[in-house]
């Protein structure tokens, strides 16, 4: 089994982290893959500030879809890496 999902590709997060101030449709970007187990994302800022750097379960991020809407929003500044 392949993930089908490779470094720098755009992904979306399926559950919220809130100890990384993150929620549930942030994108992020693949900065590593671990096989078919998990993957390395950095989250980041509007601005292109790093938000966060998670190792996460395959299971935890999805593909971006072509019905995706972007949206923005603000996020506690003591949440950063």
């Amino acid at each position: 089994m392949t993930t089908g999902f490779h470094e720098l590709d755009t992904v979306v997060l399926v559950r919220d982290v809130p100890e990384a101030g993150l929620r549930t449709g942030d994108l992020g970007a693949i900065v590593q893959t671990y096989g078919d187990e998990a993957v390395e994302v950095e989250f980041v800022t509007a601005s292109g500030r790093t938000q966060a750097l998670l190792t996460l379960a395959i299971k935890d991020v999805r593909a971006v879809r072509d019905n995706d809407l972007l949206a923005v929003r603000s996020t506690p500044i003591e949440n950063t890496v």
